[in-house]
């Protein structure tokens, strides 16, 4: 990958922010993993890095490049997670759950003393929405979420894979909403986790510490005030 890529020098940039006896959490996604490839090239100087993850996807990955993931159950504690983002808005709240990972990236990066997210500058908005909203969901309760989700005008679609429906690590559907501008994500956040049968949100707020922002030529560090 070019070393002007903005992926590739945000995800860079993160190497900055690693040193001995870390608990690092692992992202999903395509920045994410651009990053643990570099990692792979450079953890052999340090002494004593954990690595933990945040869906199998990530952990195939990883495991590929000659690295070991400890499972998130046998940890005691995260130090830092780093991961992608599918929008980011001035608040540093964030959209997440493109590669279908939402609901264990978000356990993680609660978890974490730390989070830092890595994204190029097409991701940065004013007002989080552009993006369509994943929302996890109990395949149990799919039917009646989509019509509950219609009445509340979120334009809702079922995801698929293949024709059928996208099916998570944890066994459950994603339902994406197309709701254009997002006027008070904290408060949607908070309405859509109390309808029963949904399981998480995409929307990431007051998670993120540190949002490292890649350009053409460039990197911007954003830190939440």
């Amino acid at each position: 990958m070019s070393i002007s890529n903005p992926k590739f020098l945000s995800a860079q940039k993160a190497l900055d922010y690693i040193s001995d006896d870390l608990v690092i959490g692992l992202g999903t996604g395509s920045t994410a993993e651009i990053f643990i490839e570099l990692l792979s090239e450079k953890i052999k100087s340090f002494n004593n890095i954990t690595l933990t993850s945040t869906s199998n996807r990530t952990t195939e990955f990883a495991e590929k490049l000659g690295l070991k993931i400890t499972k998130f159950q046998d940890l005691s504690r995260i130090d830092l997670t780093i991961d992608g983002a599918d929008e980011v808005d001035k608040n540093l709240n964030g959209i997440k759950g493109g590669g279908g990972a939402l609901l264990f990236e978000k356990i993680v990066a609660k978890n974490s003393l730390r989070n830092i997210w890595i994204v190029d500058s097409s991701k940065l908005v004013n007002s989080l929405g552009s993006f369509p909203l994943p929302i996890e969901i109990v395949p149990f309760a799919c039917n009646h979420l989509l019509k509950k989700f219609e009445q509340m005008k979120l334009n809702p679609k079922l995801r698929l894979s293949n024709g059928k429906a996208f099916i998570t690590d944890s066994n459950n559907f994603i339902i994406d909403c197309n709701i254009g501008k997002i006027e008070n994500p904290l408060e949607l956040e908070l309405e859509l986790k109390l309808i029963t049968g949904v399981v998480e949100v995409g929307l990431f707020n007051n998670i993120a510490d540190v949002v490292i922002v890649g350009y053409s030529d460039k990197v911007n560090i954003l830190e939440r005030k």
